[in-house]
């Protein structure tokens, strides 16, 4: 892991850094931009800067293949500092307990 994503992961959760790097990185000038780019409506946006929707996998990935970032950076950029995500909570039949 780089320095730059290692500093950025010391920081408390805030998707406003994201955004507002994904803004600066693709040379647009506000959300509703920023909406079209990712192809969101733009109360998507908001509700994600608000904290009132987190981001998900999907919009993740999609900011990943518009701004050329990778999935860690795109994390380190809104601080979220989980070692791993639980895709889901199915457990095989061979998982043990």
């Amino acid at each position: 892991m780089t320095q730059t994503v290692q500093n950025l992961q010391d920081q408390a959760y805030d998707p406003d850094h994201l955004l507002n790097t994904l803004i600066e990185k693709l040379a647009i000038k506000n959300d509703a931009a920023l909406s079209r780019a990712l192809e969101v409506a733009p109360p998507v946006i908001s509700k994600i800067r608000h904290r009132r929707l987190p981001v998900g996998a999907s919009l993740l990935i999609r900011m990943h293949e518009v701004a050329d970032l990778s999935i860690a950076e795109l994390r380190a950029l809104m601080g979220d500092r989980r070692g791993k995500y639980r895709v889901s909570g199915v457990r095989t039949s061979s998982a043990r307990h």
